[in-house]
């Protein structure tokens, strides 16, 4: 199971706010997710989403070119994964295990 940490950055050149793009974006997500294909979260800073990772790397094409179908003509993407294959978890399993040493 892969968690991918995922930023995409729409340039559009006209303004510094890219909610409008992001939420597009999450909107994508959130079909993918009803299909059972992912899961994902949305945070201040980036989106995770969870899954296989063909499930996911797909996910990630179709999130960066949404940008370029709403018109754009540059989009820039940074992407870090984290693919454990010794044991199936999710990304409250790794939120789990840091509260867990809190207590």
């Amino acid at each position: 199971m892969a968690i991918i940490d995922v930023v995409v950055i729409p340039l559009d050149g006209k303004s510094i706010s890219v909610s409008k793009y992001i939420a597009e974006i999450q909107v994508i997500l959130e079909d993918l997710k009803q299909q059972g294909k992912i899961d994902y979260m949305l945070t201040p800073m980036s989106t995770l989403i969870e899954g296989e990772l063909h499930e996911c790397l797909m996910a990630l094409e179709a999130i960066h070119e949404s940008p370029f179908k709403q018109g754009l003509d540059r989009v820039c993407t940074n992407i870090r994964i984290d693919d454990r294959r010794d044991k199936k978890r999710k990304m409250i399993d790794k939120i789990d295990a840091v509260n867990k040493h809190l207590k």
